[in-house]
């Protein structure tokens, strides 16, 4: 369909807060209270340069790997595919 489009449309701006995109009861929040992952930071210094582009940090690569695992998602691609759209239905 062809019209013009609203400029005013273009330039809106939503504020949201990533917490409130997870509903409290869900299973996710009750693991970051049950697991601490903080030790992987240690785990993994060596294995980060302190140059070039900044990094992924390892403890949302293993949460993803989690997440994967307690959904039953057989691709990394496709547990990315399911957070971003499970982000956005919540907003």
């Amino acid at each position: 369909m062809m019209g013009r489009k609203n400029l005013i449309d273009k330039f809106q701006i939503e504020m949201l807060c990533l917490d409130n995109l997870v509903p409290e009861e869900h299973i996710v929040r009750r693991l970051e209270k049950a697991i601490d992952l903080n030790f992987i930071h240690e785990l993994t210094k060596d294995l980060y340069s302190p140059y070039g582009k900044e990094s992924i940090d390892p403890i949302v690569l293993i949460k993803l790997n989690i997440v994967q695992y307690l959904f039953g998602i057989r691709s990394m691609r496709q547990t990315i595919k399911e957070i971003t759209w499970y982000a956005l239905c919540q907003a």
